[in-house]
């Protein structure tokens, strides 16, 4: 199946969200690719709802995983959606949802769904392996 120009444009919004949001940390830049209706559906908490949400993510984040930097797998798009395979790397140095930092690196992975519209990020569903992370953190036990 051939991707439609609008579908190329979308994937390559998400790319280039994923490179200065939540890898570079620029919230400007990432702010720019996101619509003023723009909405987060994920599992980690966040005072509530539209633009500031996903700032708060992307701040909290990168103040407790130093060097954070993520890597998009495998991306695909139909129609106005956009789907991400994602894998993320840092040290956990600092505080995260209430666990103090263990010095120790991580690698999770996750997958997001992207909504385009009007050429910028209208919605965010995400669901990453947070049973993993707590797993390398020490936090739960690992599998036998």
């Amino acid at each position: 199946m051939t991707q439609t120009t609008s579908e190329k444009a979308n994937i390559a919004i998400v790319q280039k969200f994923f490179e200065v949001g939540p890898s570079q940390g620029s919230l400007a830049a990432a702010d720019a690719l996101l619509h003023p209706e723009f909405s987060l559906h994920t599992p980690l908490p966040t005072p509530g709802p539209g633009i500031g949400a996903m700032n708060t993510v992307i701040i909290t984040c990168r103040a407790a995983f130093h060097g954070l930097h993520v890597t998009v797998d495998d991306i695909m798009a139909e129609g106005d959606k956009v789907t991400a395979r994602f894998t993320a790397r840092g040290v956990h140095k600092g505080e995260f949802m209430g666990l103090q930092p263990t010095g120790k690196a991580i690698t999770m992975t996750g997958i997001e769904i992207f909504r385009v519209k009007e050429g910028k990020i209208a919605e965010i569903w995400g669901e990453a392996n947070l049973m993993g992370l707590m797993q390398q953190l020490g936090i739960l036990p690992g599998p036998a």
